[in-house]
């Protein structure tokens, strides 16, 4: 999931440190996206309430990307005709 901080976030940037500690997984880059987090979940809609819950704080606009295994691309490409 990258995340890039909003106006409300920016007004209050010395606290945004103190929330992303507070995140488990989140690793802090330079550039677009602000921040980025690889966050491991059984299915899209528990991955999709935790992007919205997020995002209602207001801190932070979300955008998620599905992730594949090397095991499960593997058995897609396999499945190809």
């Amino acid at each position: 999931m990258s995340l890039n901080f909003t106006e409300q976030a920016l007004r209050n940037i010395k606290d945004v440190s103190k929330r992303a500690q507070a995140q488990a997984g989140v690793s802090d880059v330079s550039g677009d996206p602000d921040l980025l987090a690889i966050v491991e979940t059984p299915n899209g809609d528990n991955m999709a309430k935790f992007a919205l819950e997020l995002a209602s704080q207001g801190h932070v606009r979300t955008r998620t990307a599905r992730a594949w295994s090397m095991e499960e691309y593997q058995k897609l490409v396999a499945e190809l005709p």
